[in-house]
């Protein structure tokens, strides 16, 4: 538990058992551990050294109250974090001075294989400290959005996500439960009606673009480092975002219900992500599967919200859910 401040496991086991057997000796603490008295003294002499553990000069030993000793590990190793942080802005900026007379060969990095691209990818969202910006278009080859572990990481330290989906990856197995954790975690997302290709940019500084499959069979992808050619896909992916389709979806991804209780006066969560999906261009078809609904039911729903808005066509029911917000969380 206290390895993240620099304690080693028999440190530890010391320290709790002095926390509840104050004036302890070196050899009381080794027969109470099952630890040979070797391992406890030098542990003691790390403790002592770290001002978690007070000797008296009779070699008895009593540890310091935790909230005052290890609060100032704590304090220390935030320092430290804080320190790095600075010095790893410093280094970046050293880094792109030594790279603006770089040759082609240190701005482009090839990478081949699905292993070794997918670990660029989950490295590029750990390099990013302002925001992550992404094209994610089927079929997913590397890492799956489900097995995206950066993502979390990344939005836990506060770094903005923001994503267009191909529209045909909606059709996707998976990717509407997916989409909707994402949204509930933060990640803004919008659909376009075709990508041009696969994409991660980290801030302005790093990108991943997915190549096609290289004559020996292996996937491929460029790794790119701050240059015009990252500019440039810096400034499509902001030209497609601003003319993709906000997707918002509400509820958990499983289906909800499909009854409609009498006097209700609005659509349900289900019919609101049925409306959200195929405002994103889904077909009918791909709806039902990715809600878990039989079409019978979509059409049903349909119907319903038709009659709930008091028009006569699925482009009138369009036009009344985005003006009412029906397709929109509550």
């Amino acid at each position: 538990m206290l390895d993240v401040l620099g304690l080693e496991p028999d440190d530890e086991r010391v320290y709790r058992v002095l926390l509840g057997l104050p004036d302890s000796t070196a050899m009381l603490l080794s027969d109470r551990l099952l630890v040979p008295r070797a391992d406890v003294d030098t542990a003691l002499s790390r403790l002592v050294g770290w001002g978690l553990v007070i000797r008296s000069a009779d070699e008895r030993f009593t540890a310091a109250p935790p909230a005052m000793a290890l609060g100032s590990l704590i304090s220390q190793r935030r320092d430290g974090l804080r320190m790095a942080e600075q010095a790893l802005v410093t280094f970046a900026e050293e880094h792109r001075a030594a790279m603006t007379g770089s040759s082609i060969n240190d701005l482009i990095e090839v990478v081949t294989g699905v292993d070794a691209i997918g670990h660029r990818f989950l490295q590029v969202q750990h390099a990013a400290r302002r925001q992550i910006r992404t094209f994610i278009t089927a079929p997913f080859v590397a890492v799956p959005p489900d097995e995206n572990t950066a993502e979390p990481v990344a939005l836990g330290r506060g770094v903005r996500f923001r994503a267009v989906l191909d529209r045909a990856a909606l059709a996707e197995p998976g990717i509407v439960t997916d989409a909707i954790r994402s949204l509930h975690n933060g990640v803004q997302l919008r659909v376009a009606d075709q990508l041009p290709m696969k994409l991660v940019l980290a801030d302005a500084d790093l990108g991943l673009v997915p190549l096609a499959v290289t004559p020996d069979g292996e996937p491929g992808a460029v790794l790119l480092h701050r240059s015009g050619l990252l500019d440039a896909l810096d400034a499509l992916f902001e030209t497609v975002w601003r003319t993709a389709h906000p997707l918002e979806l509400s509820g958990t991804g499983g289906a909800a219900e499909t009854t409609v209780e009498r006097g209700q006066e609005g659509p349900t969560d289900l019919d609101r992500r049925i409306l959200a999906l195929l405002l994103a261009g889904l077909t009918d078809q791909a709806v039902a599967t990715q809600l878990g609904v039989s079409p019978r039911t979509l059409q049903r729903r349909l119907r319903h919200l038709m009659d709930l808005a008091g028009v006569r066509t699925r482009m009138q029911l369009g036009g009344h859910a985005v003006r009412n917000g029906w397709a929109e969380p509550q």
